[in-house]
């Protein structure tokens, strides 16, 4: 993606955008050997080569965003694990340091996110921004309306409070359930001991959306590169702060906004 020049100078922490324009005016700036004198130029920082006063300015490292399907009995980490185990890392071949946004229990299968765009990455977990998580969960039981109420507002984990969620029935298969379940933050182990605090345990767990991200055509155990398209989305749930609507749901639980459950 072509990129105006001064941008690109500021991005490397040469100078401010007022003082590369001020630099490029006055013919300090090559690219690729050739001077350039009008500010709005525009570049390629991954192939072009910049020098701003005789300085080689460096190129940006491209970012990498990837979706993987991930299995069951299969480590989010990107190290090596002592036991032998298999890791997201044994399912993708990339030339690029990427590492997980957030995590997926070892038995917990579905959409996960790896970048190599840190700050993103950050921002995308924060509760703040509301960013959506959807599973498919099978609870043995089938909960009724109180107790998918209860779950709709949160429940208490180490004495505090969960955020509200959206939940609903999605079938029921003998004498367990399945759940459809959509939450915006994310806790250690969050949904199978929110689903033990009601009396439902996890049967099964799977992640079927990470935001505007699904695993639609995309089998067990593969990944794909995200399009442009799709990583813009991301950013843009991110891009403003909560409004005050928003900020209210994540009040003491009695004040949140109930979710109904289909029957």
């Amino acid at each position: 993606m072509k990129t105006r020049l001064q941008k690109v100078i500021a991005d490397a922490g040469l100078a401010s955008r007022r003082e590369a324009e001020r630099w490029i005016a006055e013919g300090r700036v090559k690219v690729n050997g050739k001077v350039i004198t009008k500010p709005g130029t525009c570049v390629d920082p991954l192939s072009d080569e910049v020098r701003a006063r005789g300085k080689l300015v460096p190129r940006a490292q491209e970012r990498v965003f990837i979706l993987l399907n991930k299995p069951s009995d299969c480590l989010t980490t990107m190290g090596v694990d002592e036991r032998g185990r298999k890791t997201v890392m044994d399912f993708i071949k990339v030339s690029a340091r990427v590492f997980p946004v957030g995590r997926l229990d070892y038995n917990t299968q579905g959409a996960l996110l790896l970048t190599s765009d840190g700050a993103l990455s950050k921002k995308l977990l924060e509760p703040r921004y509301r960013v959506p998580r959807t599973y498919l969960v099978k609870v043995r039981g089938v909960p009724d309306d109180k107790t998918l109420r209860r779950l709709s507002r949160g429940v208490a984990l180490d004495n505090q409070a969960t955020a509200p969620l959206e939940v609903e029935i999605d079938r029921v298969s003998g004498k367990n359930s399945f759940l459809k379940m959509k939450m915006f933050e994310g806790k250690n182990r969050h949904v199978k001991r929110i689903c033990e605090a009601v009396r439902h345990e996890v049967i099964r767990l799977k992640r079927t959306h990470f935001g505007n991200l699904n695993l639609n055509g995309l089998p067990l155990g593969a990944y794909r590169f995200l399009s442009p398209r799709e990583i813009k989305a991301l950013e843009l749930m991110v891009q403003k702060e909560p409004a005050e609507k928003e900020i209210a749901r994540r009040r003491p639980m009695v004040k949140s906004k109930r979710t109904k459950a289909k029957r």
